[in-house]
């Protein structure tokens, strides 16, 4: 999966963490049977092989993650031929190991959000099997390419996927890490149920912008800051990573 053939790529990233390469293009008509998309898609190129991007807040940012039309997303990413996805995530750490601009690529989620579409059947009965949620063979081609490119990425670890806006209490967090979660972000679903239904091989790629609530050098204030100045070494990483996956 990772270059034996130009298989076009989505990628699906949050609001002013990346400028894009030149030769990208605006896409209009973001209308879908499920309501209008984030106003945030380009079509591009890197390397030969086509990129489809996604700013899933919309691009300047519009929406907040409890209020982003996910199910027009990711139809319209697979309509605009995306085969495969890769979804970029601005997250805390969990565990004390990942400091801020750390990339992590886990390989589970647990859903803590509520009242969000989380399917594109309306009788209810798309029971598609979620065991693994992310794609082994793209995350392994994503392993090694962040080894080609010299690029530091932690393998393993669990997404738990709150509801926001507002970031979690130190006792959430508390909570999220005895069932085991790694990492937290207000974005990981419906993404990747939905990802699942449209048959669209997906994997997480997670930048590490702070310590959980809690945690880290002064776990009694999150630094606002900084999240913007880790978001954009990791988004260094991620271009790097995706330079060397697309070959």
């Amino acid at each position: 999966m990772g270059g034996s053939a130009l298989m076009a790529t989505g990628l699906i990233i949050g609001s002013g963490e990346v400028s894009l390469p030149g030769g990208f293009e605006r896409i209009g008509g973001l209308d879908t049977p499920y309501g209008p998309a984030s106003d945030g898609f380009f079509k591009g190129q890197v390397r030969g092989h086509p990129l489809v991007v996604s700013y899933r807040h919309g691009e300047p940012r519009r929406f907040a993650p409890h209020a982003i039309n996910y199910r027009a997303n990711l139809w319209l990413l697979k309509t605009l031929g995306a085969e495969r996805l890769i979804a970029v995530y601005a997250v805390g750490g969990i565990d004390g190991a990942l400091r801020p601009g750390d990339l992590a690529a886990p390989h589970q989620i647990i859903d803590y959000t509520w009242g969000r579409e989380h399917t594109f059947d309306a009788t209810g009965a798309a029971h598609v099997d979620f065991t693994r949620p992310y794609d082994d063979e793209l995350n392994s081609a994503l392993a090694a390419a962040a080894r080609q490119a010299g690029v530091d990425l932690v393998g393993g670890g669990v997404y738990g996927a709150t509801q926001g806006p507002r970031l979690e209490s130190a006792a959430e967090i508390d909570r999220l890490d005895r069932d085991g979660c790694t990492v937290v972000g207000m974005t990981g679903m419906p993404e990747a149920g939905l990802a699942r239904e449209l048959g669209l091989p997906m994997a997480s790629l997670c930048i590490v912008v702070n310590a959980a609530a809690g945690r880290g050098d002064d776990p009694g204030r999150i630094d606002m800051a900084g999240f913007e100045r880790a978001a954009e070494r990791g988004f260094a990483g991620v271009m790097r990573l995706l330079e060397a996956l697309l070959v």
